[in-house]
């Protein structure tokens, strides 16, 4: 804090600046204030760091799903990666998209009201000149997308809308609700101008081509649930709700695996000499007795004593005890 000058001190400095016995360089001059981060209120951000973390690790994965749902689609390598997470208004979505374009507009409960799904018209075009028989490395022109057209990418979309059900089911459980498929971004009345959204774009890399798709998620639907957005929030969940869920599946997957279960009767040395002289009907000592029971092996590593016998037309083997490995070292 500076310090406040009485009037005498004030009177004897400003005749010591008058007399010139002092310089104005040479007065203290206050110490430089912290500097304020300049707040625009027209655009106030409503999405935290936390927030904008979070939905990123959500559809990273997510471009994973649809990667693969879309290389089964076409019959061919398809790679789609997120390019960023940031907050803008409507208004500056509904500009920075291509007119015409398929916009998807659906629910995605819990979440209030809609969220759209852009796929612009490269992305579109290719699509369906891979599906149709094309190779999908064409010049596409920029025209009104047709009837045929709108078909085949609403149930394109529709598979890629879904499959945010996976992406978000670590963080929480959704459901989509496909609404409507507009080509007009600029005749949509979803939201006011000025209202906050988070804007995801991806990349799609297919045969050639680069395109983009755009999910655009108003700050008003997800608001209500943006506490499970946080990092910690995630992982403190997953830590106290599905730990005995992640047991149970682990322990039922364990309860599946096949092992392998080998009978030991015997073993014994040759020399090489003798190895090359083997011939069928020779005879080979072990050095297990009649009486003594054989090693069953699991994995190759012994677990119970067994003795041998017939089970039919089969044999077969009685276990008799469990091998105490601390107690046997089995070479």
């Amino acid at each position: 804090m500076a310090e406040i000058l009485s009037q005498g001190e004030i009177d004897a400095l400003l005749s010591a600046l008058s007399s010139g016995e002092i310089t104005p360089d040479e007065v203290p001059k206050e110490e430089e204030k912290q500097k304020v981060k300049p707040y625009d209120f027209k655009r106030p951000q409503k999405f935290s760091k936390d927030h904008i973390r979070t939905l990123e690790l959500i559809h990273d994965n997510y471009a994973r799903i649809i990667s693969n749902y879309l290389t089964a689609q076409v019959r061919s390598n398809v790679k789609v990666k997120i390019e960023s997470v940031q907050q803008i208004t409507y208004e500056e979505f509904i500009h920075s998209v291509p007119n015409p374009t398929i916009l998807t507009i659906f629910k995605m409960p819990p979440l209030n009201g809609s969220v759209l799904f852009e796929t612009n018209p490269q992305f579109v075009f290719q699509m369906i000149d891979v599906l149709l028989g094309g190779n999908g490395n064409g010049n596409y022109k920029m025209r009104e997308f047709t009837d045929i057209d709108k078909n085949i990418m609403k149930q394109i979309n529709t598979g890629l809308i879904t499959n945010l059900k996976l992406a978000w089911e670590d963080v929480m459980e959704v459901d989509v609700e496909i609404e409507s498929l507009e080509t007009n971004p600029a005749l949509n009345q979803t939201l006011a101008p000025t209202e906050p959204v988070a804007l995801i774009t991806f990349s799609v890399e297919m045969g050639k081509s680069n395109t983009f798709i755009n999910i655009c998620i108003p700050y008003l639907s997800i608001e209500k649930v943006l506490e499970k957005l946080v990092v910690q929030y995630w992982f403190r969940e997953n830590d106290e709700e599905s730990i005995e869920e992640s047991s149970s599946k682990i322990k039922e997957r364990i309860n599946i695996v096949s092992m392998e279960l080998t009978a030991e009767l015997g073993r014994t040395s040759v020399t090489v000499e003798e190895f090359l002289r083997l011939a069928v009907g020779d005879v080979v000592a072990l050095d297990t007795k009649t009486e003594e029971p054989v090693h069953l092996l699991i994995e190759k590593e012994p677990g119970y004593y067994a003795k041998p016998g017939v089970i039919g037309k089969n044999i077969g083997l009685q276990i008799l005890d469990q091998i105490d490995k601390d107690v046997e070292s089995y070479e």
